[in-house]
């Protein structure tokens, strides 16, 4: 499906009649491809789920984390879907961004906890938190993450990624800032988050793809792209997040579009750490929703 635009009806259509019997296969694999395999992502976009005042519309956000879902784990009903990647026993931590000019947004976490619920979690054993997550007895007792922040320039990383939000995960985060944030990957090896994550979301409403100096943010570099892009697989989520990125400087910039300081921590994460795949041939791309600027 990679390179195609699936409208939700077409989508809704395959869905019905695909194959059922590995649905509970993602709940029991791990988040890297082996050598021949490809990972899955799915980029879902829909030109209302940003209404007027360029707030994000909860209903249609809803529906855009649903398909996503539905379409990642090849299931029809997204609460089915949901129940593959937890269980009514997990005790759920949903890691967020709180980075006030571009924040992963409370519509994408309350639609993560719905769901998070309907799959049999009681409200009292999950919790959303991004800067508090060492001191959160949910997240230090976790079974299972939600991983969703937004996907932005970052000064001392390149990108914002889902691989860079784990940093809050450790209690000094500068200590993972050399070589341009290199191996943060390593994070992900830590007991806290080992294994946990069961979903990474990367919120692309409205991106933003260039910065200037420290916790520098200029709206005249953001863009309604009004997307989601969602995998199982950290690195290829940003991997396919940071294509965006690129080609929007491309076209904006007119030059070659690379990030400076450049993201390498997610090809590293890949390449050096082993977290997942980087390489977009190794990626299938599922896309959703409306075509128009979609850029990759």
């Amino acid at each position: 499906m990679s390179g195609k635009m699936i409208t939700r009806r077409d989508f809704l259509k395959v869905a019905s009649v695909a194959p059922l019997a590995g649905a509970f296969l993602p709940a029991l694999k791990g988040a890297a491809a082996g050598p021949a395999e490809k990972v899955k992502v799915v980029l879902v976009r829909d030109p209302n789920a940003l209404d007027a005042s360029g707030a994000p519309n909860a209903e249609v956000v809803q529906r855009m984390l649903d398909d996503a879902v539905c379409a990642l784990l090849d299931e029809r009903d997204a609460v089915k879907a949901w129940k593959t990647l937890i269980r009514p026993e997990d005790i759920v931590g949903i890691k967020t961004n709180a980075w006030g000019k571009l924040p992963t947004t409370s519509q994408v976490e309350q639609a993560v906890k719905r769901r998070v619920m309907d799959a049999g979690v009681a409200e009292d054993k999950l919790s959303v938190d991004d800067r508090g997550v060492l001191r959160n007895p949910i997240f230090q007792n976790a079974t299972a993450l939600i991983n969703a922040r937004p996907a932005r320039t970052h000064q001392w990383s390149g990108m914002g990624s889902c691989i860079k939000n784990y940093i809050m995960f450790v209690p000094q985060p500068s200590a993972y800032h050399g070589d341009t944030c290199a191996d943060l990957a390593t994070i992900w090896n830590l007991p806290i988050v080992k294994g946990k994550t069961r979903l990474n979301i990367l919120v692309m409403f409205n991106p933003l793809f260039h910065m200037i100096g420290t916790q520098q943010y200029n709206k005249d570099f953001t863009w309604e792209y009004k997307g989601l892009i969602v995998s199982r697989d950290p690195v290829a989520a940003d991997t396919t997040g940071l294509r965006v990125l690129e080609a929007k400087r491309r076209e904006h910039f007119k030059d070659d579009g690379l990030l400076k300081p450049t993201p390498h921590h997610i090809q590293l994460a890949d390449t050096r750490h082993h977290l997942g795949v980087s390489d977009p041939n190794r990626i299938e791309l599922v896309k959703l929703g409306f075509d128009e600027g979609i850029l990759i």
